[in-house]
């Protein structure tokens, strides 16, 4: 069963230290453990390696730890939402090791499996291939992919019980799960933590023995990456 602590920065009392890596759940900005990245932030902590799909905005999720230079490698998939995370890249103030988005999905679960390395097609001919080794399968070309493992990881899930069991919410489940197993330790943020027994079992995205500290956050912001909007016909 997980450690039931009151907040953030209890979450992640004695587990930071500098040049450690952290996978961080979230997809786009839904489901972004943001209390924790804040947490993160304030202890100063530095030289971090992060694995994420992207890395927020400017001014939210992990963008935060961006402009505060605590970030030294980020590996992503996209960073079109991120002026800053564009900027330091493009001035070589920051490493960044690009993935395509299913295969950082699966170097992530590989990795949370015990798998530490895979064949794929995708990336084959490209950028993506270089320094990569390369077999043929049924007359195909394919590359290694290794599987990604971290310290630490922080996920933001939409419920929990008291046994640490988590229910996504929509989005949020596309890194998420993948994430809260893949980590030597995994810290989860959660809107409500409700008695065990409460959510069905059919419904537990992530099972509670993944989850070593839980605590449930207040006052979470909805944000929109990109605000559309249509002139009402008349």
């Amino acid at each position: 069963m997980p450690t039931i602590v009151n907040d953030a920065a209890a979450a992640i009392e004695g587990l930071l230290f500098d040049g450690m890596t952290i996978v961080a759940g979230g997809f786009g900005l839904c489901g972004i453990p943001e209390k924790l990245i804040l947490a993160i932030r304030d202890a100063k902590v530095r030289d971090l390696t992060v694995i994420s799909n992207n890395a927020g905005v400017d001014d939210f999720g992990l963008g935060l730890l961006l402009h505060t230079r605590q970030i030294r490698k980020m590996i992503s998939s996209y960073v079109g939402e991120n002026k800053e995370f564009a900027r330091q890249y493009l001035a070589g103030e920051l490493e960044l090791e690009f993935n395509p988005q299913g295969t950082l999905a699966e170097r992530i679960r590989a990795g949370g499996a015990g798998i530490p390395a895979f064949y794929t097609k995708t990336g084959v001919g490209t950028q993506v291939a270089e320094g990569k080794e390369e077999r043929i399968f049924h007359g195909q070309r394919y590359i290694m992919e290794t599987g990604l493992f971290a310290d630490l990881a922080i996920v933001k899930a939409w419920k929990a019980d008291t046994k640490g069991n988590l229910l996504f919410r929509k989005t949020a489940r596309n890194f998420n799960p993948i994430a809260a197993t893949a980590a030597t330790i995994t810290l989860a943020e959660v809107e409500s933590i409700v008695p065990a027994g409460e959510i069905d079992p059919d419904q537990v995205h992530t099972p509670g023995i993944y989850i070593d500290r839980l605590f449930a956050g207040e006052h979470y912001e909805k944000p929109i990456e990109q605000r559309t909007t249509r002139t009402e016909l008349v």
